[in-house]
């Protein structure tokens, strides 16, 4: 008789540090705050999927007036964002690459002046968000330094009393909108939706052309994560050929790429360097569906409730930043070298191996269904 073979015993859960913050255990009381600071020194991206934790915060604390630490590219998305009151704008020590802009070695504080202008506004509480890969430490010390209070973050390892309320890392594959919320749930801020929004500006200039378009955004904040520019031109004029107007727009040091991205386009648009991010977001308002990489155009879409066609690259996964307010085509290659994390591809971006037809296939499925949606 052969004998029964034992199952394996189910692993104990990993305790939780001693330091970290249980929710209820000492919760900050919000509704008794005047001034919050939220800290994300990011791109536009990161700022407009920070918009449900800022609502969060603005129903649990109603009295305070809620600030944002943003980098000098993440700062404009702040103007079109109701609950955010005054932003302080910072190239921060911490997100700055090795080599880049910053003390040249002299021995100064990198962000003495910083520390000084949070000690000044007086805020009673100071919520860092990061993603996955980012420490929310060197943030905290800063607030630390500055008087503040209540210092919220969330991470793996355990960095002391830097943070006052430290709350253990959400898993590592959640989309940056829960990850913030989680963070806030566990400090006793309960979400109000994860929906993006966003407040496109009544005098925004969209600089828009009469009748149906689609928007054509072909940069991103590094190469690793740009679709080829000759591609997007394909399927523009593969656009162009179904009736849509193409609307290809960059920032002024995108010129040359939207000249390849919209080269033989019949009737193209080109808007380089001319809009504002709230003229944008009212461009993208009037869009039929915007074409783009995984880039802050992706995420504003999503915030003023435009379908978009997303050619993601392997540098993230996909499941941390797709949009999912809207209707949304996220094409991408598995290759197993993703997620990369690099700012320029070593190989020859197979995870962006991705036909124009195909995106031109995925825009129409996505406007059907919209369509279906509406009879």
């Amino acid at each position: 008789m052969t004998a029964p073979v034992a199952s394996a015993p189910a692993l104990p859960e990993l305790p939780v540090h001693p330091a970290a913050h249980r929710p209820g255990d000492g919760d900050p009381d919000w509704a008794a705050m005047a001034r919050i600071l939220v800290v994300r020194p990011d791109n536009v991206g990161d700022v407009i999927m920070t918009v449900p934790a800022l609502r969060a915060l603005r129903a649990a604390a109603p009295r305070a007036r809620i600030d944002l630490l943003a980098s000098p590219a993440g700062a404009a998305a702040a103007s079109l964002i109701d609950e955010v009151g005054e932003v302080v704008v910072a190239s921060v020590s911490w997100q700055r690459l090795p080599g880049g802009t910053g003390p040249d070695g002299d021995g100064r504080d990198p962000d003495g002046e910083l520390v000084a202008t949070l000690a000044a506004r007086g805020y009673d509480a100071a919520v860092v968000l990061t993603s996955f890969s980012q420490s929310p430490w060197p943030a905290a010390a800063i607030c630390r330094r500055a008087g503040i209070a209540v210092r919220v973050g969330t991470s793996k390892e355990f960095g002391g009393d830097a943070l006052t309320h430290w709350v253990p890392a959400p898993p590592d594959g959640g989309h940056q909108v829960d990850r913030a919320l989680e963070v806030l749930a566990a400090v006793g801020v309960p979400s109000q939706g994860t929906d993006l929004a966003v407040r496109v500006p009544a005098d925004a200039d969209a600089q828009a052309p009469e009748g149906r378009y689609v928007v054509v955004a072909p940069g991103a904040s590094c190469p690793s994560r740009r679709w080829p520019a000759a591609r997007f031109a394909e399927v523009g004029r593969r656009l162009a050929a179904r009736g849509w107007t193409v609307v290809v727009t960059g920032t002024a040091k995108e010129a040359d790429l939207v000249a390849e991205a919209s080269a033989g386009v019949p009737g193209v648009v080109r808007l380089v360097g001319t809009l504002d991010l709230g003229g944008l977001a009212a461009l993208v308002a009037g869009a039929d569906a915007v074409v783009v990489n995984n880039s802050g155009g992706a995420h504003l879409a999503d915030a003023v409730g435009t379908p978009v066609v997303e050619l993601f690259a392997g540098t993230e996964e996909v499941g941390q930043y797709a949009p999912r307010s809207v209707p949304a085509a996220v094409l991408t290659r598995a290759v197993s070298c993703a997620p990369c994390r690099q700012l320029v591809c070593p190989f020859a971006q197979e995870c962006l191996d991705i036909a124009p037809a195909e995106v031109v296939e995925a825009l129409g499925a996505l406007r059907a269904r919209e369509h279906c949606r509406g009879l």
